[in-house]
């Protein structure tokens, strides 16, 4: 377009814009823009994660392999740490407390470092998914990938410390004289529903950490007294015996007691299925669908804001 001005002269005008008009979001949906870190659908997302499988199991690999890198003996403190703890306990609860009461020791060692190296595995789960965003912030904000791939990365990395341990807990199982039997079989869908169920807390516990760093200091006096009510040291329907019947039914119906009472079910001749809560199967799938689809649906829906702010 032009127009004549006062001196003859001849003034060109710009052509007003096609987009003249249009709202940001209409511009977006003009050119097919998108917001740079907008959280996809749920069912997008899996199949992102899924196409971050081997990343995953790579990264989890690398941390496992760099855990004990600096220690002298190396790889052995997957073992020596949870053995360590058993035999501290062993030394308080069994011999000075007398907490194995109701069982040989033939039967309370193994029960004993059964439940140490299970609930180690759910503790150093929890413990690794409140770092997990907190503690790689430059991964997180230099890379654009599922943020759940850093969660579910270290309770694989768990996962795989527990499955190198089990060497021990067989010697030790097999020492006091329980045998490799049919009922070993259970250890690979226990093992398969506390990794769910653990996965889905560290995930839950990676949103929190995330923007309350704090929260760190604080689970470790939150899962030393889970543990003490979990029954790691001592039966719980013998040692509550003579208090009120829903207080050991509350403990023995927690999630923690369920996957250390059916490994020790698996692994020991003595501990047979009147020392399980009824229905135990059910619970320990209820708990582990629950715990893993919900912490994932939570995690998901705070996805663009991690690594910001």
């Amino acid at each position: 377009m032009s127009e004549t001005t006062h001196d003859g002269g001849v003034a060109v005008t710009a052509r007003p814009s096609p987009d003249e008009g249009l709202s940001p979001a209409d511009l977006a949906a003009k050119y097919g823009l998108t917001v740079s870190g907008a959280r996809p659908g749920l069912f997008e997302y899996v199949g992102r994660l899924w196409g971050r499988r081997h990343f995953i199991l790579a990264f989890s690999q690398a941390k496992l392999t760099a855990q004990y890198s600096q220690a002298k003996l190396g790889q052995l403190w997957q073992v020596a740490t949870p053995l360590l703890n058993a035999a501290v306990y062993y030394l308080i609860f069994g011999l000075i407390l007398h907490a194995s009461r109701g069982m040989s020791m033939d039967v309370y060692i193994p029960f004993l470092v059964t439940g140490v190296f299970v609930f180690t595995f759910t503790q150093s789960s929890v413990m690794a998914g409140v770092r997990a965003i907190s503690g790689n912030l430059g991964l997180v904000r230099a890379l654009h990938f599922p943020r759940a791939s850093l969660p579910i990365s270290f309770a694989l990395q768990q996962l795989q410390q527990l499955l190198f341990s089990m060497i021990v807990l067989f010697i030790v199982a097999i020492g006091f004289g329980s045998y490799p039997g049919m009922s070993w079989l259970l250890i690979i869908p226990v093992l398969a529903l506390q990794f769910l169920f653990n996965t889905g807390l560290a995930l839950i516990m990676a949103r929190m950490g995330s923007k309350t760093p704090d929260l760190a200091q604080l689970m470790p006096f939150v899962m030393r007294t889970w543990m003490y009510a979990s029954g790691v040291m001592f039966s719980i329907p013998i040692m509550l015996a003579d208090k009120p019947a829903w207080v050991a039914d509350v403990l023995q119906w927690n999630p923690a007691a369920i996957y250390m009472d059916l490994m020790r079910f698996a692994l020991i001749d003595g501990y047979d299925s009147g020392n399980l809560p009824p229905h135990v199967w059910a619970v320990a799938a209820g708990w582990s669908v629950l715990v893993a689809v919900g912490g994932f649906v939570y995690f998901w829906k705070a996805e663009e804001r991690y690594g910001r702010g």
